[in-house]
């Protein structure tokens, strides 16, 4: 049975036990760490051994209505996009390192 992902909470709690500081200073950080990566993903929001947050921009396609199955046009747009760094990659899946 898989465990719940942590809460925001969660998330507070272990960040000030490990920073010997209070939830709110670490609420408060986690939000303005939250506002500066929105405010800089135009430009892409690098998270050092996490990933970068970006903007990329999806082309024009040909899709289906699923109700209908009518073929239509998906306009372009822009989209934000979390890739993640190849270190976490390796550290939460171990054994697909390549050889």
């Amino acid at each position: 049975m898989a465990s719940k992902p942590m809460t925001k909470g969660d998330i507070l709690s272990h960040l000030s036990k490990k920073t010997n500081t209070t939830k709110k200073l670490a609420g408060e950080f986690l939000d303005e760490l939250t506002s500066l990566a929105y405010k800089e993903a135009k430009n892409s929001f690098v998270l050092p051994g996490l990933g970068k947050l970006q903007v990329s921009n999806r082309k024009k396609r040909m899709g289906r209505n699923p109700a209908t199955g009518a073929t239509m046009a998906i306009p372009a747009k822009k989209v934000l996009k979390f890739k993640v760094s190849k270190t976490a990659a390796d550290v939460v899946f171990p054994s697909q390192k390549k050889k």
